[in-house]
């Protein structure tokens, strides 16, 4: 099951318009189906990265991997429930240095909560910015793909393209240019 498995099991927990639940996400990590133990080609088909990441994260020192026998990697559930973590922070936008800190943090213990806290809600408020900042720009596109008689997504109103609505709120609107 891929990354985008797991998100798009996560994301049908909280259905169209539902809440954000702490429960989607433990539905997310809940890794029953997954086997005990797992090599790191089905790790990396699991997560939708590739073995070379799996490979960099273990040498950044932010998942610890033991070894079969042979020598090969052996992922238990801790490893792969980190990695999912770790998948969705990067993929948030969290810096390397910035994951590596906080996993630092996570294997010093239980001192150090309020530091992780502190970590996570900076990053929340990041996360928070550029999901404005993506609205936005969904917005900005919405917009063109009405002026070409297009349809919008079913949360945008329709526009009127007879102006120009690419002014701020507090501006007069302008006649629409055209431009195709």
């Amino acid at each position: 099951m891929a990354t985008d498995d797991l998100m798009t099991r996560a994301l049908e927990t909280l259905g169209d318009d539902g809440p954000l639940s702490v429960e989607a996400i433990h539905r997310l990590t809940d890794l029953a189906d997954v086997p005990e133990s797992m090599m790191i080609n089905e790790v990396a088909d699991l997560l939708d990265i590739s073995p070379h990441t799996l490979r960099y994260y273990e040498r950044a020192g932010l998942v610890e991997v033991a070894r079969d026998s042979n020598g090969h990697r052996v992922y238990d559930a801790e490893a792969v429930r980190r990695l999912v973590f770790l998948t969705r922070m990067r993929l948030s936008g969290m810096p390397m240095r910035d994951l590596q800190h906080y996993i630092s943090l996570v294997d010093a213990g239980e001192q150090t909560v309020p530091e992780r806290l502190d970590m996570l809600l900076e990053h929340r408020d990041t996360i928070r910015r550029r999901i404005r900042e993506l609205t936005l720009s969904l917005a900005a596109t919405e917009y063109k793909i009405a002026t070409y008689g297009g349809s919008t997504g079913p949360d945008v109103q329709d526009l009127d393209t007879a102006t120009d609505r690419t002014t701020l709120p507090h501006e007069p609107l302008r006649p629409a240019l055209r431009t195709r």
